[in-house]
């Protein structure tokens, strides 16, 4: 029989309420077991939790399954209430799962990975709806110009993100992003979209 992994071992630590507890690509040295409280997790920007992906309740495990796939953690963590928890070495967790029967192993080294594939899906589709929503604002706030669709911001950018449900942050890399795709031309507050059509399909996706 493998030896108990002792949690009592590893000193507890506390924080309140809105406390960053793990951040997206952060590369993790240790596992996080939370004792008590509950915790959010998804995508935060400007220091809110802008898309909130699901809630932890202690006790439980945070964060395992990317440190076992030996990955980045793939969401923000972050308190909802007062929390508790202890953090277990990345490599003594590995060398306790290595007592275990090859067969459980093999069942933990898959569970991990379908998580951390899962938690990357949803994070990508998180930024797949701002873009889809930028694309779709676009279109409806064209009209046609001397070189085809045209789009007058009358707004300033955070009005606009607010409006989308984004952080400005996160508008201004989309519109980046559709510059670099030739979906977007122009300066200031005049843009142009050279590819409608493209962008509809953004906008459907």
């Amino acid at each position: 029989m493998p030896d108990l992994l002792c949690l009592d071992e590893f000193a507890p630590h506390s924080a309140g309420a809105g406390a960053l507890l793990r951040q997206r690509h952060q590369h993790l040295l240790d596992v996080l077991y939370l004792e008590r409280g509950s915790v959010a997790f998804g995508v935060q920007e400007e220091g809110r939790m802008r898309h909130l992906l699901g809630v932890m309740e202690g006790p439980c495990w945070l964060d395992a399954a990317p440190a076992l796939a030996e990955q980045p953690c793939a969401v923000d963590m972050v308190a909802r209430t007062a929390v508790q928890w202890r953090a277990v070495p990345v490599v003594q967790l590995r060398s306790y799962l290595l007592q275990w029967p090859a067969e459980a192993q093999g069942l933990v080294a898959s569970m991990a990975q379908g998580y951390c594939q899962q938690a990357a899906l949803a994070v990508s589709r998180v930024a797949q709806d701002a873009v889809a929503r930028c694309a779709e604002w676009l279109l409806q706030h064209a009209e046609p110009g001397d070189q085809g669709l045209r789009v007058q911001l009358a707004q300033s950018k955070r009005q606009i993100a607010a409006h989308l449900g984004i952080a400005p942050e996160t508008l201004s890399r989309v519109l980046r992003q559709l510059r670099d795709q030739g979906l977007l031309d122009g300066l200031g507050k005049n843009l142009w979209l050279p590819q409608p059509e493209s962008l509809r399909q953004l906008a459907k996706s």
